[in-house]
Formats: C-alpha cells, structure tokens, sequence
C-alpha cells in the first residue's frame, strides 16, 4: 500500500498586471551627468556616488 500524497502548495499568486517587481535604470541615465546623487528613502537621505573606478558606493 502506498502513502497517502500530500496536496501540493499553492503556487504563489502572479503579480498584477502593470506591477513590476523590479525597476531597471541605467546608471547614465539616473545620474544625468553628475557623479553624486541624493536619494531619500522613508525620511533619510542616502548618497549615491561614482567613485574614480567607476564603482557606486551608497552611504546614509
């Protein structure tokens, strides 16, 4: 005699139509020619910078 088979798990639900999970912007774009930007985030502000080797580095 077999195991009885669990039911499977609700798959998780789709996100609505037009709702992006994630958001892709380019770099040059956001950054409209400068190097530093601010960015602010419930109430804080956070710096986004480029430094010399072109990394970003994100600093509240």
């Amino acid at each position: 005699m077999n195991p009885p088979i669990a039911p499977k798990a609700a798959a998780p639900a789709e996100p609505a139509a037009g709702t992006a999970l994630l958001a892709k912007l380019d770099s040059a774009r956001l950054f409209d020619g400068k190097r530093e930007l601010i960015i602010v985030h419930q109430g804080e502000e956070y710096r986004l910078r480029i430094t010399r080797q072109e990394k970003l580095i994100l600093t509240k």
